[in-house]
């Protein structure tokens, strides 16, 4: 007897409908983690925190390319970010007191604050102010950026700690990646806003920022408890802070001071210099009637002759425009912040080293030397940069840009996690704040380094030209390198090996504490038995 076929639509039809369920439970429940009690917290602050990071990185560039078009030098810019990155020191250490006494609220809610404070001194900058008050005036202004950004950023990184259960430090790496990684992504794209709106207006610039940060005030007023962050047991005390009683973590906060001063001792200053600075042929030398007779960089001045922009700058660079400039440095940070974001789940997952360890980090540390230590070697020895090869330049600037770049973002996103994990629970915000007190000093050491570097390395080319920008670049890629090192070095103290270091499923660096017990119970074992095979014979 002949059956009639089914209809031929009517199991894909059936296999459509399940799968859009899916999708629609899936999307559903998204929705609901993220409006949850339990996450609330999570989601507000993480989205103040990122809103934040774009002003805090577009404020850098905006003071950072006006000072250098009004002739200030690279360490008279480095001595505007002292108080910004010196601030970070004793906020760092505040943050974590008053984050355990009063709550993650109340400090998110006083760095929104502070940062409208800073942008809205900054509007005061006055040009025909001499140099001497400008830089005092700037700085203070800046102060109130770098107290802000420490209050805010304590917030953005305790609250992963608070929402994750102990057992799950896998899930814990990956959320506390994809929160700093999203940071820097988003201060990147600060850096490129900042540099293309100052090319508009510098005041347009700074009202667009005060703008975005008051877009984040309401949800930081309204949507947290005040309770969130606070000590459980009893309130955090200053002896608290400077008790040395982890040593994990006090040997990492170490090794993160070099750490970051290996970036900060090229990237902060030296780099934009370097990249506006103009060639040095022709400076002082070139008879001129308009900008347009000199290269990139360099201006027609009063005496006709074309001169550096910035003296103050050096000068053998490529001379590229404020927004180009913008776009180099915030494209390094948005790289850098999602490779951070997805160093889980594309370096350390398929590598066998999640969760990380010391072991992870050390062998990330010495890596981290090498983009630098090739940049040092190529400035210092090759014709590329001395004969100011632009093309082979900006190759080479790019090429070191993009492995630094991927290379201390992993390490970052692993010390970021080893930060977290290593904090007691209840004590989360006091030790997140004494690690990055060690993180703004690092900042500091490498800002003020690079700022003398830059300027005294090279020789003095005269009035019109200023000091060789590729000698001091140069120097300071060296000091970079140092710092890289004496991180990776000072990793080694920290107890933290037990689950040894893979490099993926073949390769075992070293091995896992209990696979190295079994195997020693397993070498007695056999002396067991050879003994008693001996015996035996003996017998």
């Amino acid at each position: 007897m002949n059956t009639a076929p089914e209809p031929p639509s009517s199991a894909p039809l059936s296999d459509t409908v399940h799968t859009a369920a899916d999708e629609g439970e899936k999307k559903q429940s998204i929705v609901q983690a993220a409006t949850s009690e339990a996450l609330r917290p999570f989601v507000i602050i993480s989205s103040s925190y990122l809103l934040f990071t774009i002003t805090d990185g577009a404020i850098r560039m905006i003071v950072l390319l006006h000072a250098y078009n009004k002739n200030f030098s690279a360490l008279e810019v480095a001595l505007m970010f002292t108080l910004y990155e010196l601030a970070g020191v004793f906020t760092n250490l505040a943050a974590g007191v008053m984050g355990a006494r009063w709550g993650i609220r109340f400090t998110l809610i006083c760095g929104l604050s502070l940062q409208l404070l800073s942008y809205g001194a900054l509007f005061g900058w006055q040009d025909d102010w001499p140099k001497e008050t400008a830089i005092i005036y700037v700085t203070i202004s800046q102060m109130f950026a770098g107290i802000a950004k420490d209050l805010t950023k304590l917030g953005g990184k305790t609250v992963t700690k608070l929402v994750t259960p102990e057992e799950q430090e896998s899930k814990l790496f990956k959320l506390v990646s994809f929160i700093t990684g999203w940071k820097n992504s988003l201060k990147g794209v600060g850096y490129f806003l900042g540099s293309a709106l100052l090319q508009v207006s510098y005041e347009l610039a700074l009202g667009v920022m005060m703008g975005l940060v008051l877009l984040a005030m309401p949800w930081a007023m309204l949507g947290l408890d005040k309770n969130l962050g606070m000590a459980k047991t009893r309130n955090a005390s200053w002896s608290e802070v400077f008790k040395m009683d982890n040593p994990n973590l006090n040997w990492l906060s170490f090794a993160r001071l070099f750490l970051f001063a290996s970036r900060d001792f090229w990237f902060e200053v030296p780099l934009p210099f370097f990249l506006r600075s103009p060639g040095c042929d022709g400076l002082g030398e070139l008879q001129c009637l308009s900008d347009g007779d000199c290269g990139g960089g360099a201006i027609c001045g009063d005496s006709g002759f074309c001169e550096s922009i910035n003296s103050g700058g050096g000068c053998g660079g490529l001379g590229l425009e404020r927004v180009i400039v913008g776009a180099f440095l915030g494209g390094y940070i948005i790289l850098y912040g999602q490779i951070q974001s997805w160093t889980p789940q594309l370096v350390t997952g398929p590598l066998k080293q999640t969760p990380p360890n010391k072991l992870t980090e050390i062998l990330w540390g010495f890596i981290n030397c090498f983009p630098t230590l090739a940049a040092w070697i190529v400035i210092t020895f090759t014709d590329i940069f001395k004969d100011r090869n632009e093309t082979e330049m900006i190759v080479w600037m790019i090429v070191v840009i993009i492995t630094f770049a991927a290379i201390f973002a992993i390490n970052s996103s692993i010390h970021s996690y080893l930060v977290v994990a290593y904090a007691s629970k209840d004590k989360v915000a006091v030790s997140v704040g004494f690690y990055y007190m060690s993180n703004a000093m690092g900042r500091l050491f490498g800002t003020l380094g690079s700022g003398i570097l830059y300027s005294y390395v090279g020789d003095d080319l005269g009035e019109f030209a200023g000091t060789d920008a590729v000698a001091g670049l140069g120097a300071c890629f060296l000091a970079g390198t140092i710092s890289s090192l004496l991180a990776a070095l000072i990793t080694f103290k920290i107890n933290d090996q037990n689950s040894g270091l893979k490099c993926g499923d073949c390769l075992t660096i070293v091995a896992h504490e209990e696979e190295t017990k079994n195997l020693d119970d397993d070498d007695d074992d056999d002396d067991k038995d050879n003994n008693v095979d001996a015996e035996a014979v003996t017998k």
